[in-house]
């Protein structure tokens, strides 16, 4: 039986070909036609409607930007819901509220279906290179069923156990890409103000203890200039909020967030919501030419 794919963004076309190329039994549907044209060249079935996918295959991975999104490919609060996802694994591969993926849970194992959790660490280039690891979240039999066919997308499966878990990790990991990310772009900004040589800086840091796969790609960004989107600030500010209600949710401090999410904020004002995260730079240096 076919596995159902929907969802060929950014990130969800990448993971998509690798498991193409990997010989998985594909059948992707997108909401914008021309993103599944490359699926097809690597062997995938474009399917006409969501629907199809459904009818076709037993398990639907989701790669979509968010409930809302979720809820109309599924047909959630109508009568196709329950024809959609009975006798079917559903895995969400997406990020949302840690509650609306319980209530969806929910909903998915009363319509007679299986719901798993496996939001993925990583940005474009990790997707592209099947290097993302998965934090999966649900009952262990519908997990250990789905975990060998994220293998072609994946470098490492992580079981987090009942859902939300996956989603509250992927939060918690987000936020710690988040500060740092902006703490890279400070320090660059800071460097470059003082007049520093920002090659030599980019060599110092990367050949230091707080090098990092995900330093490294920024930090070349910053130096060079280039804000091609691996995770674009929209997306990003997208899982600021969603950590930052989790946050509030449960009275947890999270003041490095705010400052970032405030910096996100401006970036977005500043026309850069499609640029990758490292342009958040172009905020601080906005309030250093500011005088704030």
């Amino acid at each position: 039986m076919d596995i159902g794919f929907i969802g060929l963004g950014v990130m969800g076309q990448p993971m998509a070909l690798n498991l193409a190329r990997a010989g998985t039994p594909l059948i992707v549907w997108n909401r914008s036609a021309d993103r599944c044209e490359s699926l097809r060249a690597a062997g995938a079935t474009v399917a006409m409607n969501p629907v199809e996918i459904f009818e076709r295959t037993c398990v639907v991975c989701l790669m979509l930007v968010d409930g809302d999104a979720i809820d109309a490919v599924l047909s959630r609060g109508t009568a196709q819901f329950s024809a959609n996802v009975a006798h079917h694994t559903i895995v969400q591969m997406g990020t949302t509220s840690p509650d609306y993926s319980r209530g969806l849970d929910a909903d998915i194992r009363n319509a007679g279906g299986i719901y798993v959790e496996a939001p993925v660490s990583g940005s474009r280039k990790p997707a592209e290179a099947g290097q993302l690891v998965a934090m999966l979240a649900g009952e262990d039999a519908a997990i250990e069923s789905v975990r060998p066919l994220l293998a072609p997308m994946c470098r490492q499966t992580m079981l987090c156990g009942p859902v939300p878990n996956g989603l509250l990790m992927k939060l918690a990991v987000n936020l710690f890409l988040m500060t740092m990310v902006t703490g890279l772009a400070e320090a660059a900004h800071f460097a470059e103000r003082h007049g520093l040589d920002l090659q030599q800086f980019r060599a110092i840091v990367d050949a230091g203890q707080m090098s990092s796969d995900t330093s490294r790609v920024k930090m070349l960004k910053l130096v060079t200039r280039d804000f091609e989107v691996q995770g674009s600030i929209s997306n990003a500010q997208k899982v600021n909020r969603l950590i930052a209600q989790a946050a509030r949710e449960t009275g947890v401090a999270s003041p490095l967030l705010d400052v970032c999410y405030a910096l996100f904020d401006e970036a977005l004002a500043l026309g850069d919501g499609q640029s990758d995260i490292a342009a958040v730079v172009h905020a601080l240096e906005a309030r250093t030419d500011s005088g704030r």
